[in-house]
């Protein structure tokens, strides 16, 4: 039963992100990823929720960092594609 509700209750969050955009849901990756690893550790140093608090945070740094980099990475491509057309 208990496998079954945490099935349940991955669908329920996975479809939430459906409508968000590729920012966003970069942004929330990293938040759920930063507070799910900084509540392990935590754990294990004596206080799961200033680790989920912690990494929660550092994994929002971390997913706006990366949603950045993706940003220019297809910025560059986009403008190299342009180039490329207009050199025919």
């Amino acid at each position: 039963m208990k496998r079954i509700l945490s099935l349940l209750a991955v669908f329920l969050i996975v479809s939430g992100c459906a409508g968000m955009s590729d920012s966003q849901r970069r942004m929330a990756g990293g938040t759920a990823g930063g507070a799910a690893t900084g509540a392990i550790i935590g754990a294990i140093a004596g206080n799961a929720g200033m680790g989920a608090a912690i990494g929660a945070g550092a994994g929002l740094l971390g997913g706006y960092l990366y949603d950045q980099h993706k940003k220019s990475e297809q910025a560059a491509y986009q403008q190299g594609y342009q180039q490329g057309q207009q050199s025919r």
